[in-house]
């Protein structure tokens, strides 16, 4: 069980994560204005989207679905006034 511990470890050390975790962490620690969220803190130092990047995200993605599917109705009319 230690040595998968370890292993586990050293593995994390390897990766950076370590490092990246106790520098946001330490980070966090020095911020004289503590967030409302550290979760969300952490998140963005990691460079995870926020959850208004996320929400805008979201949008982006339901407006172009939106436009594709106009493209599509579009292509389908021409494609119909070229074959009469």
């Amino acid at each position: 069980m230690d040595t998968q511990k370890e292993t586990y470890r050293k593995y994390l050390e390897s990766a950076g994560v370590i490092d990246a975790l106790t520098k946001v962490l330490v980070s966090l620690y020095e911020e004289p204005d503590k967030p409302k969220s550290a979760i969300d803190y952490v998140k963005a130092c990691l460079g995870g989207p926020t959850p208004a990047d996320y929400d805008a995200l979201i949008a982006e993605r339901e407006s172009l679905k939106k436009e594709l599917e106009d493209a599509r109705q579009q292509i389908a009319e021409l494609q119909a006034k070229v074959q009469t």
